[in-house]
């Protein structure tokens, strides 16, 4: 919404105020909103309504629809103190639930709500229960003894089978209480499966019996890392926790009755160290080994050449199985090193003796072995896309997080794939570039940008793209501590994707989401959820003045308020410049701006600090298209005069692995340049190291170059700023190279993989 429709009549109660609903009558009987989350394929607005009140009933002929209709029940209750009762059968004043045994889409269902009746055909039990949930949503928001819901026919079904979302216990424990919480949120938002990450480096979390040691050792480590991972800093507390198996059947059931299936995940072969510490044995040095405290991809994996090995995970897996109906097990199968294997003598000696190419053979052969085992214990395996290395596992179902090229390979292999890629689906990054954020392990994924998201890769045919099942979000929890934390991190977030994997896609638009977003967020307060509020402070988007410059558009999703602003660094204050049209760049300093209502600021102020120099928002052509995960999206944002953050998560970093960056900046004329410069950051423990070497080149008309300042030593931890100045030369072409440092040195984290390299803004003076 443009500040032009923005209004002051609703803003003195801010978010609140955006919830409320109309009347249904002069009585003041509160009447709900058509205003569903996911959108549904198809929803006809009627004139009637349906009273719902004391004497409605809840007609329910089957043990699953009452249970339906009991879940219904408890969130009745908290909207009018009282439970509607549930009959075997009924007509006038009834929400009549009935489930078919339509397993062509076996989630779908019609909806209809008349003066009369309100009337719930599911496909099958999961159908209607999604009707309930869709019903929820045309309640009001309010408490009230009575209430109207609107009438309305839908028609509904889900876009994808698959709809996940992840929680890693591992890295933190979370308690019984608070999973179910999260999968009470899920199904409000008609996500089905729960991939739960169950054991890494950092923690075993699940009771097996028959190896204690997990319980004693492995659930347990002395400290844990403190403030980001290259500060190298911990707390010194003992931390801890794990699953009995009970609590486990527990969640399981739970998650049933919501019809949400529990995928467990047991990683193999590598994020093991916390079972090592435990069972010495299995690992390829023998030990010691103690649990993890720091974060990243640590060496110590299960021995390859080990039978035991297989024999300890085929145990494990008997006591797992039968406390998971999926048919489904997520073995991981991610960032396993392999420095171990290449010194181990066992694991030398199963390479030769199966012929294996190498060690990335060998992982193939680890995955297929468990596959063929959990195979013939009627189960099919899902591994993140690292399995796809040396030969993908017969059956195995293909996770694509590092991007989607894993998921078109899998793909195009006739796999099936569920998407997740980073950029779009890991909730751990910030969503906000506000300096008041909490911790996150950097990248920057705003509620916006997950809306965009579009899981089936245009790569693939209409019959490949049949093997793209559905997507999730993934939580790791390095920085996610508390609960309070994890809400903050998946919501509103998940509200996108929930949208994006249930509504048909030629029907999204973000703009009508965030109008129902704002009704849906009080549901979210009722259920005391500790979402972010990010989605309706004021934005600003740097673009191109079409007058050789920079602009900021400004912009916020509020019904009310005034925008003011600032250019140079103050603050802005409600009686400052009013924004009215896009902000123009013509200095160097900081473009500050702030929603005020009723003279009060709301939400975050809006700050951008920029950098003017003669470079600023000319033509920009590119050699090389910088890797798709560290993109921003536009070669002109390497001159929008902003310098990108140490955090990297504002999307202004240009990241490249294997190819150089060589980038031509045309000014308007000749000129005189006596300083150019660039940003590079060194961040090793995340794989980010300084370039080879940046050089710049100039030409009066861009055929012949010659080269004025070239940089080989960057130092610094953090942001390397490259200035060089020159001689002064007239030049109308400034060409800019920067090439990678090459793979990361043994020893290092990440040892043997392509290095990244970040570079950002190029600067001329």
């Amino acid at each position: 919404m443009t500040l032009r429709k923005l209004s002051l009549w609703g803003l003195s109660v801010a978010l609140l105020g955006l919830f409320s609903c109309s009347n249904g009558s002069n009585s003041g009987t509160p009447k709900g909103k058509v205003s569903i989350i996911p959108m549904p394929v198809s929803v006809q607005e009627k004139a009637d309504s349906f009273l719902l009140n004391k004497r409605t009933v809840i007609v329910a002929g089957n043990d699953a629809d009452k249970q339906t209709a009991a879940l219904f029940n408890s969130w009745i209750k908290e909207l009018t103190g009282y439970e509607l009762e549930i009959a075997a059968q009924g007509s006038d004043n009834a929400i009549i639930l009935h489930s078919a045994n339509d397993t062509t889409n076996a989630e779908g269902y019609t909806l209809d709500v008349n003066n009369k009746t309100i009337t719930i055909n599911g496909n099958t039990g999961a159908g209607t229960f999604y009707g309930i949930q869709s019903l929820i949503q045309l309640l009001p928001v309010e408490k009230a003894n009575a209430m109207y819901v609107p009438g309305v026919n839908i028609q509904d079904a889900p876009r994808f089978g698959y709809r996940g979302l992840h929680l890693d216990v591992s890295r933190h424990f979370f308690p019984v209480d608070f999973v179910k919480k999260y999968i009470d949120l899920m199904a409000m938002h008609k996500f089905n499966t729960f991939h739960w990450h169950l054991t890494d480096d950092q923690g075993w979390r699940i009771e097996i019996k028959r190896f204690p040691r997990l319980q004693e050792v492995a659930s347990k480590r002395k400290e844990t890392m403190a403030g980001h991972y290259g500060e190298g800093r911990f707390d010194g507390k003992p931390y801890g926790g794990f699953y009995t198996q009970e609590e486990v059947k527990e969640v399981v059931k739970y998650a049933a009755e919501r019809f949400v299936t529990v995928i467990p995940e047991i990683e193999m072969p590598g994020h093991a160290l916390a079972a090592l510490a435990a069972y010495p044995h299995l690992g390829c040095t023998g030990g010691p080994y103690e649990v993890g405290t720091g974060w990243g991809v640590l060496d110590d994996v299960f021995c390859a050449g080990n039978d035991s090995v297989f024999t300890f995970l085929e145990s494990v897996m008997e006591e797992v199985l039968p406390l998971f109906p999926s048919r489904y097990i997520h073995i991981g199968g991610d960032e396993c090193p392999k420095v171990r294997w290449e010194k181990c003598p066992k694991c030398q000696a199963r390479i030769k003796a199966l012929g294996l190419k190498d060690e990335h053979a060998l992982q193939s052969y680890f995955i297929q072995r468990m596959e063929k085992y959990l195979n013939a214990q009627g189960k099919q395996i899902i591994g993140w896309d690292e399995i796809l290395e040396g030969g993908l596992a017969p059956n195995a179902t293909v996770m694509s997080w590092r991007g989607i090229e894993g998921g078109i390979t899998a793909a195009k292999q006739h796999h099936d794939v569920i998407m997740t890629p980073g950029n779009y689906c890991y909730f751990d990054k910030y969503q906000s570039k506000s300096k008041t954020e909490p911790l996150a392990i950097g990248g920057y994924l705003p509620v916006s940008k997950v809306y965009e998201y579009e899981p089936v890769p245009t790569e693939l045919t209409a019959e490949e793209a049949k093997y793209i099942k559905g997507a999730q979000a993934n939580l790791w929890s390095e920085y996610i501590a508390s609960p309070e934390h994890m809400e903050y991190m998946v919501y509103p977030r998940a509200t996108a994707l929930a949208e994006v994997l249930w509504s048909p896609a030629g029907k999204r638009d973000y703009n009508n989401f965030v109008e129902r977003l704002k009704v849906h967020l009080k549901r979210l307060d009722q259920k005391h959820v500790n979402y972010a509020k990010h989605v309706f402070e004021i934005t600003g988007v740097v673009e191109d003045n079409q007058k050789g410059g920079v602009q900021v558009k400004l912009d916020a999703k509020l019904d009310g308020g005034k925008i003011t602003y600032t250019t140079d660094s103050t603050a802005p204050t409600p009686q400052g410049t009013a924004y009215t049209e896009p902000v123009q760049v013509q200095k160097t300093g900081t473009v500050r701006a702030q929603v005020f209502q009723d003279g009060k600021p709301f939400g975050n102020e809006y700050s951008q600090a920029f950098l003017y120099h003669k470079g600023l928002g000319k033509k920009v052509t590119l050699t090389a298209q910088p890797e798709k995960n560290y993109n921003p999206g536009t070669p002109a944002a390497l001159v929008n005069g902003i310098e990108g953050a140490p955090e990297y998560n504002d999307s202004q970093w240009f990241g490249y692995k294997t190819s150089a960056l060589t980038a031509v900046v045309e000014l308007d004329s000749i000129q005189d340049i006596s300083e150019l410069g660039t940003n590079t950051i060194s961040a090793k423990s995340d794989w980010i190291y300084p370039p080879k070497s940046v050089a710049f080149l100039v030409s009066e008309d861009g055929k012949a170059y010659k080269e004025v300042y070239k940089q080989t030593s960057f130092t610094a931890e953090g942001i390397n700023r490259v200035r060089g100045k020159i001689t002064p030369v007239r030049a109308k072409y400034v060409k800019m190279q920067a090439t990678p440092n090459g793979n990361i040195p043994a020893g290092a984290v990440g040892a043997g993989n392509p290095a990244w390299m970040f570079i950002d803004e190029i600067i001329i003076n």
